[in-house]
């Protein structure tokens, strides 16, 4: 990490690409180890300037402000003036609650991986990596979503339903007008007269969505005669707009934060694309009973 972020420490953007040639530069690799790989095909300094990445952004100490583009903070320019000698996990743990708090979030283990005692099966071992790599790709989908339009994060809402398989084989969904939608973003009809439709709200937003919001579109939903919804986010809900839902009668209405939001796109291959296949196998007991 501490080369990662010297070698960005100009304050310009930099491309992902560009910065690990830097810090290929910065370790002195020689063209041998630049191109050395995992067993998954990966470049090990790719990986690795990977996970840095993540890591300082989560701790602040990066930004993004653009796909693809990353530039340094100036929490990261004010650790990089302490001359610090060792830029890891366990200093940022100590320094930035909000580095604590993702941390923590993350669907695996309260401890880094290399930290997990080595008393796992190699099945927890593998299991526990999926969940890391997994954690990391719902991290840069959802940074990714917040940066698209919002009118694309409604499309992206509705192909998700799709794939979700509301609507069903003769069902379709669309995305309301940009304009004049009455607080309405998409609609699933899951049937081909439309007699029962759900409706969609999508909020590409970085504050908390509140329940004068949630109320609205609930009121918006007499308008496609509608008695089921679902509001999106890429931020969270209050406690008094899930409330809110609980309480109202005749309606049922479901509430999709960032981190479902990123799970369910995952698990139904929305926006997400499989790179690699692991297949695990064991001996068969079948083809050595000798009674066969």
């Amino acid at each position: 990490m501490l080369p990662f972020l010297r070698a960005i420490s100009d304050g310009q953007p930099h491309t992902i690409r560009d910065l690990t040639d830097r810090v290929s530069d910065e370790l002195k690799l020689t063209p041998d180890e630049r191109l050395q790989t995992l067993a998954s095909g990966q470049r090990v300094i790719a990986n690795r300037v990977g996970w840095a990445r993540t890591y300082m952004k989560k701790a602040g100490l990066l930004e993004s402000p653009k796909r693809g583009v990353m530039v340094i903070t100036d929490r990261g320019q004010q650790l990089l003036a302490e001359e610090v000698a060792v830029l890891d996990a366990a200093l940022l743990k100590q320094r930035y609650p909000e580095f604590v708090e993702w941390f923590k979030a993350k669907p695996q283990p309260d401890v880094d991986i290399p930290e997990i005692p080595d008393g796992r099966t190699p099945d927890d071992r593998i299991e526990a990596a999926h969940k890391e790599l997994l954690d990391q790709v719902a991290s840069d989908l959802l940074d990714s979503l917040k940066q698209c339009s919002p009118y694309f994060f409604e499309k992206v809402v509705v192909q998700l339903l799709r794939a979700m398989g509301y609507g069903g084989v003769s069902g379709r969904g669309l995305v309301t007008p940009k304009s004049g939608d009455g607080g309405i973003d998409g609609v699933i009809y899951e049937d081909k007269l439309g007699l029962d439709n759900v409706c969609i709200q999508a909020k590409r937003w970085e504050g908390t969505v509140g329940r004068k919001t949630v109320q609205e579109f609930v009121g918006s939903m007499d308008f496609y005669r509608s008695r089921k919804g679902v509001i999106f986010t890429t931020s969270s809900f209050s406690k008094d707009a899930q409330e809110y839902i609980d309480r109202i009668e005749g309606k049922k209405v479901v509430l999709i934060d960032g981190a479902a939001l990123t799970r369910f796109m995952i698990d139904h291959k929305v926006g997400v694309t499989t790179t690699r296949t692991y297949e695990v196998v064991d001996v068969s007991q079948d083809f050595f009973d000798e009674e066969i």
